[in-house]
């Protein structure tokens, strides 16, 4: 069986006809996490929704291949049984569904309990969805979400961006404990973070720059992280 998990093949994605990346590739192994990078404006969350198929991202030319299948013609939620996950960052308000209520449409009630105690989310399980949760709040229901999904690609929008340093502690040992599961296959995570805090707390495979809808290096995370930090969003030379 091959490891390659998702493939980005000559991916071309528009909004109302404005191009937002052209011919993007890139190639996610089956247990790797890659980090994205990125200055604001330069496409890496459309990047996850083009993935996950979210509208009003289209694809104009190129394709999303997962498992070795395009599945640049389903549904999100089709997408979202196959095994993709996206925790968003900025998800919307879902008045009148409860956390609890969510976790028993998964099966999911035991993992609710256990992970929500980790992600200082106890006591939340019977409010509504994103109703009145602060910043913070939001970015650790959004990992929870993933616990109780178990998809097998998880995309990761800016987990850490107004988190608190200690919740960021926390969110990157979930993100750990997601990607290496005591039993089964190791996941595999594309994951955008715009500060690299979270970089302190989860082991990275390999980072992307991107700049101008394009990938212009990959290399060791914390490297090429150090190399933004003093020359910005560009390509090391030498």
């Amino acid at each position: 069986m091959s490891d390659l998990l998702l493939q980005l093949r000559k991916l071309s994605v528009a909004v109302s006809g404005k191009p937002i990346f052209r011919e993007l590739d890139l190639v996610i192994n089956v247990g790797e996490i890659h980090v994205l990078l990125g200055a604001n404006g330069s496409g890496k969350s459309s990047i996850l929704a083009a993935i996950m198929g979210l509208a009003p991202f289209e694809t104009t030319s190129g394709q999303v291949l997962y498992r070795g299948s395009d599945i640049g013609d389903l549904s999100t939620d089709e997408r979202a049984c196959l095994g993709i996950g996206l925790a968003f960052q900025r998800p919307p308000e879902l008045a009148g569904v409860t956390l609890s209520a969510f976790a028993d449409a998964l099966d999911a009630g035991e993992t609710l309990d256990r992970e929500a105690a980790a992600l200082d989310l106890t006591g939340f399980a019977e409010r509504d969805l994103m109703v009145g949760f602060s910043g913070g709040e939001i970015k650790r229901w959004e990992i929870l979400k993933l616990f109780l999904q178990a998809p097998d690609l998880l995309l990761l929008d800016e987990p850490e961006s107004g988190v608190d340093l200690a919740h960021i502690a926390a969110i990157g040992a979930a993100i750990n404990r997601l990607t290496a599961p005591p039993t089964g296959e190791r996941r595999a995570a594309l994951l955008i973070t715009h500060s690299g805090l979270i970089l302190e707390h989860v082991e990275a495979d390999v980072a992307h720059v991107l700049v101008d809808g394009r990938i212009v290096h990959s290399g060791e995370p914390r490297t090429v992280f150090r190399h933004i930090q003093q020359a910005g969003y560009s390509a090391p030379t030498g």
